[in-house]
């Protein structure tokens, strides 16, 4: 029989603990992010500038997507392998439009060995200056590309699909912790078709699968579409991305995937002969999320008390916590508990086995409590000896954790009707999250049809405006670079143009011409 709404007797006063944060969201988010962060420990500052050490917490839920995203990258055909940090210079000088891009960002190595300057330092040792600069690698396809060229030599080696899971470096300016930082962890996959229809159809592929993994692994809701020509990845022929809505209203860009046309192929001479015996430049795709998605969970599924994480990326789905009192009953607590333990991972939810954590450490069960809230475990169980003695069981979830009077909402059950009932609390919460996040990122998309209803509500006191879908009529070069400027004055950008979306019908809010297309302008990460 289900108890619903059990207060524990030693439950801390309602004033004491309503709030884990010091700082709300609605105050200051970004604050509030931060906060999460280090109360949940899931990362801190690591001496060096823009880089950050990922702590177990924040990199067990990275391993998890991981290895789900990896489980669905082999699914589609793609190996895995891994190429050198270190590029030289001479590999990006061979795409010019591509280096341009990330050349303010590039980390330079110009020397192989130190020495002492005579004052207890160190400094880089002039006879050791390298032949050619090495560039810490950015991104891979300029290394990738060359090793291609060696591949490929025939239609026969066609497609040629690989990936890496691998750490990258950018020179970030503005950083902040998952979001944007100097160093991240990302997967990198890279591809060689026969031709345009060919690469289109994986960029295509690997868009889709980044977003069925946001949706379906993170509960994250997310916009798949493709970016406007001044967003794309410098020299692709085409950038297409997934948006997902933060609760402060802002975009994030969690996930690319993009058509690289024959540029790459050129650039790197990744060249094979066709069935007829005639010398082709192959067709190439390049498509990455990295650990920029736990910055997004974080801001989608967070409260005022803390992190909520997805059960499908949640190290621990369920935290058992015995209320250990350092005396002669704590040995048949624990023994009920690791019961209680092996009954569960004989459970499965979400298509995989229940991952429980038995937190035996020391110290009080409410301390030990809303650290683990903070961490954002789905479930999490209290024991004491009487609920021991009388076969019971007191649940908390993390997205159901107060009652209307301010209490913990602990549901007691017997023992034998929890575990019936886990997997179904677990797949409940998954959805649940998904639900709310949807539920939330609709309700703040407007649709307007001119500009000055766009900037006026940009302008507006709204903190949190959220996005604006507009129609229009796809411009490039100079009128492009007008509604670009139009648009920066106002802090905003074009996130993408949705895939799903209905035929356009109206004018352009930009330059008046008849419409082509919808797109989304929000304020972004």
């Amino acid at each position: 029989m289900v108890r619903p709404h059990r207060c524990k007797q030693e439950e801390a006063p309602v004033s004491a603990i309503r709030h884990a944060l010091s700082v709300k969201r609605e105050d200051d988010f970004a604050q509030w992010y931060q906060e999460v962060i280090s109360e949940a420990e899931m990362a801190e500052e690591s001496g060096v500038r823009g880089c950050m050490v990922i702590k177990p917490w924040g990199y067990g839920i990275w391993e998890r997507i991981q290895r789900l995203m990896d489980d669905r990258i082999k699914a589609a055909g793609v190996t895995n392998c891994y190429f050198p940090l270190f590029i030289p210079l001479s590999y990006f000088s061979k795409e010019a439009e591509h280096v341009e891009g990330f050349a303010k960002e590039m980390a330079v190595v110009t020397h192989h060995r130190l020495i002492g300057d005579g004052k207890g330092g160190l400094v880089p040792d002039p006879e050791a200056k390298l032949e050619e600069p090495l560039i810490v690698r950015p991104t891979s396809e300029t290394v990738i590309g060359a090793a291609m060229a060696r591949w490929v030599q025939s239609w026969r080696d066609l497609p040629l699909m690989v990936n890496q899971w691998a750490n990258v470096v950018r020179w970030e300016m503005r950083t902040r912790m998952f979001l944007r930082t100097s160093e991240f962890l990302w997967q990198e996959g890279h591809t060689a078709h026969a031709n345009r229809d060919d690469a289109m159809e994986e960029t295509l592929r690997a868009l889709e699968m980044y977003r069925d993994f946001a949706e379906n692994e993170l509960a994250m809701p997310v916009i798949a579409g493709e970016k406007p020509e001044n967003e794309r990845f410098p020299g692709a022929v085409g950038t297409y991305s997934i948006e997902a809505m933060m609760q402060d209203g802002k975009a994030l860009q969690a996930g690319t995937s993009h058509y690289l046309g024959t540029g790459f192929a050129h650039a790197a001479g990744i060249q094979y002969q066709d069935k007829e015996g005639t010398q082709q430049y192959a067709h190439t795709t390049s498509w990455g999320v990295s650990t920029r998605l736990v910055g997004g969970m974080i801001m989608v599924h967070g409260d005022d008390d803390g992190l909520r994480v997805p059960p499908m990326v949640a190290p621990h789905q369920i935290v058992i916590l015995p209320m250990l009192r350092d005396n002669d009953e704590d040995e048949a607590l624990l023994a009920y508990c690791e019961e209680l333990r092996k009954a569960l991972v004989g459970q499965t939810a979400l298509g995989e086995t229940v991952r429980v954590l038995l937190d035996k450490r020391p110290g009080k069960a409410t301390q030990k409590r809303w650290a683990w809230v903070k961490k954002g475990v789905p479930l999490i169980l209290e024991i004491g000896g009487r609920d021991a003695a009388g076969g019971q069981v007191s649940m908390l979830r993390r997205d159901k954790l107060w009652t209307e009077a301010g209490k913990a909402n602990f549901v007691g059950m017997a023992k034998e009707d929890f575990v019936a009932r886990a997997s179904a609390e677990i797949e409940d919460f998954q959805a649940s999250l998904h639900a709310e996040a949807l539920a939330r990122r609709d309700a703040n998309i407007t649709q307007l049809s001119s500009f000055d209803k766009l900037s006026a509500f940009f302008s507006d006191d709204k903190r949190y405006p959220g996005w604006v879908e507009v129609e229009w009529s796809r411009p490039t070069g100079a009128e492009l670079e007008a509604v670009v400027q139009k648009l920066k004055a106002l802090k905003l950008t074009m996130r993408n143009t949705p895939m799903d979306a209905p035929a356009a019908t109206g004018t352009c809010v930009f330059t008046g011409k008849p419409a082509a297309e919808r797109i989304y302008v929000a304020r972004s990460y």
